[in-house]
């Protein structure tokens, strides 16, 4: 991790904080493959559209390792709701598939700041369901769902257990990687590992004020799913987190939370490395371990 890290500073590459948002996401998919393992061939690869409730076509990406039926899994990249794609977690979403047996389906919601809170969460929300309602016409079973997403995709994964909750969508698994679950960067985690280390705080000031309205969205639940009224009832969870990140204690309290109400969780923290390190699988063994578990966590619970 430590070698990730100083070739990443002898890149020179300017922070993205200091880029506009498209040139951000220009840079972040630039070198999102740099250090992934190599890409695993899948016998069904699609890409497809799902309608948002205003009339918009989120494009979508569909992975399937076997004939269906399949469970399937809704996956949301990472990207502080302002950079990433389906092309930017490519690679990590065909691993998902090839390991667990599963069908996954990758979406391209709307970032900010062309869109804003709480367009991603809706786009989030309507995907999902349509997955639910329309998956068996491209071979998923409607049956064994999950939901999963990675650092601000984990947020908007978590978003949705809690919504499918009160909508009486079954879910099987909530899978989340490195989830934002707290209204504010205020943890000991924060200040510990905020500076050098990939992600850091100036990285995630930026990335809200892309995204969010005003300061009082962060109160909403919807952004910071440890203010929900309740998590009672909860799809169980899943969690992946690196020990060397910012967002590490407020994954822990999320995960404490539900495990307080009732909620099964399998919590895994990955030591010594930090933020987006599963992306890193061709130089960390620790991605390459989350891969691992994160597949048989999706395995165990939708494949009978």
């Amino acid at each position: 991790m430590r070698d990730v890290l100083a070739r990443m500073a002898r890149a020179g590459h300017p922070p993205m904080h200091t880029l506009p948002a498209v040139k951000a996401r220009a840079a972040y998919e630039a070198g999102s493959g740099v250090l992934e393992i190599p890409r695993a061939e899948l016998p069904r690869v699609q890409d497809l559209h799902i309608p948002a409730r205003d009339g918009h076509l989120l494009p979508a990406r569909l992975y399937a390792p076997a004939p269906g039926p399949l469970p399937a899994l809704m996956y949301f990249h990472g990207g502080g709701f302002t950079i990433g794609s389906i092309a930017t977690h490519d690679t990590l979403c065909r691993e998902l598939a090839f390991r667990s047996g599963c069908m996954v389906v990758s979406l391209d919601y709307r970032l900010g700041p062309e869109y804003r809170f709480p367009v991603a969460v809706h786009d989030a929300w309507d995907a999902l369901q349509w997955l639910a309602t329309q998956g068996a016409t491209l071979g998923a079973d409607p049956h064994r769902l999950a939901v999963g997403g990675d650092s601000a995709g984990g947020t908007l994964a978590a978003v949705c257990a809690l919504m499918a909750r009160d909508a009486g969508l079954p879910l099987t698994l909530q899978l989340l990687f490195y989830p934002g679950c707290a209204p504010r960067a205020d943890t000991p985690s924060h200040e510990r590992y905020g500076s050098g280390l990939v992600l850091e705080q100036a990285h995630i000031t930026y990335f809200f004020d892309q995204y969010l309205r005003s300061d009082a969205d962060r109160d909403d639940w919807r952004f910071a799913p440890l203010l929900a009224p309740d998590v009672d009832g909860v799809a169980p969870a899943w969690f992946g987190l690196a020990e060397c990140d910012p967002l590490v204690d407020e994954g822990l309290q999320y995960s404490d939370r539900l495990r307080a109400a009732g909620v099964v969780v399998d919590l895994q923290i990955y030591r010594g490395v930090t933020h987006e390190f599963i992306k890193m699988g061709r130089v960390l063994p620790e991605a390459r371990q989350a891969h691992a578990d994160a597949a048989r966590a999706m395995k165990e619970a939708l494949v009978p």
